[in-house]
């Protein structure tokens, strides 16, 4: 149990053993993020990460989940990826969940029987940060993949039995592209049907290289009523969604906590953002807001 620099997981795995398995991210290009900045990146040595579930197993009863870390643990081959899944059924049969990070690009580089592979060794879920699903906000953050083939990712664990967690991000595009972003992102939504959508509200954070655009001014981030306005635009366009996706907007950066599953809470959700903007009270502050 090791780790090589600052660890991060989604807040859905707070009480999952983290493992980590690749340190830093292997693109790490993105400007609104600064979590792997500081870090170089290179893929662990297998006998260590052999070795730290081992360890894990002494110091630990019970383990029901485990995440792989660092930022994309499935740039790993297959041969490596299914070393470790193998380990982790060995030492932890009681393990229900076994999950990581994903770039789009990864999942695309697989075939569709070496995903099938991973989700019979144990691989349950991963994480996929798609932050907008307009090209053009994705092109300004430098992500590095089109809002097509992160779709065409989602879609394919989805369909290899691996369910995805998606994430986007509102006001990342600032309020010249609030729009743009808010009705793309609601349309890939409804396209990429994956298991389960979250959004967050975009804090800059120091070391990201966006905070350098917000400081000179060439981006202005929406304010908390405009945040909320294009999560109900988000919404609103994800309409037509055949799927049953699990719906939650509820992080600690979020002005107003949302959840339900889509399609069936649709309406409810957005009243519950128009609630939001007429009682502006009820609203998060922004000494309670954080990543």
């Amino acid at each position: 149990m090791r780790y090589e620099g600052d660890i991060y997981r989604p807040p859905s795995e707070a009480y999952s053993y983290l493992l980590q398995v690749t340190v830093g991210c292997s693109h790490n290009k993105c400007t609104f993020c600064s979590m792997y900045k500081n870090k170089r990146f290179h893929i662990r040595k297998m006998e260590d990460i052999l070795e730290d579930l081992e360890m894990a197993r002494k110091a630990y009863r019970r383990v029901d989940r485990i995440f792989l870390c660092d930022g994309d643990a499935l740039c790993l081959a297959n041969y490596k990826l299914l070393t470790i899944l193998e380990k982790i059924r060995e030492l932890f049969p009681e393990c229900e969940r076994v999950s990581s990070y994903a770039r789009g690009s990864d999942i695309n580089r697989k075939t569709e029987d070496e995903l099938k592979e991973l989700k019979a060794a144990g691989l349950s879920m991963v994480y996929v940060g798609a932050e907008s699903g307009s090209d053009e906000v994705l092109r300004r953050i430098k992500k590095g993949s089109t809002s097509a083939e992160i779709t065409a990712a989602v879609q394919k664990v989805e369909r290899c039995g691996i369910a995805a967690s998606v994430t986007f991000i509102s006001g990342i595009g600032g309020q010249e592209l609030t729009v743009e972003h808010a009705v793309k992102t609601g349309q890939m939504i409804r396209e990429m049907e994956a298991s389960y959508v979250a959004i967050l509200t975009f804090m800059p954070r120091p070391g990201a290289p966006m905070c350098e655009a917000i400081a000179n001014g060439d981006l202005v981030i929406p304010s908390p009523i405009e945040a909320i306005e294009e999560i109900k635009m988000i919404l609103e366009n994800t309409r037509g969604l055949k799927k049953t996706c699990v719906f939650r907007s509820n992080h600690a950066s979020n002005y107003l906590n949302l959840k339900g599953n889509l399609p069936e809470d649709l309406d409810r959700l957005i009243e519950m953002c128009d609630y939001g903007l007429s009682h502006q009270e009820m609203l998060k502050s922004e000494m309670l807001r954080m990543l």
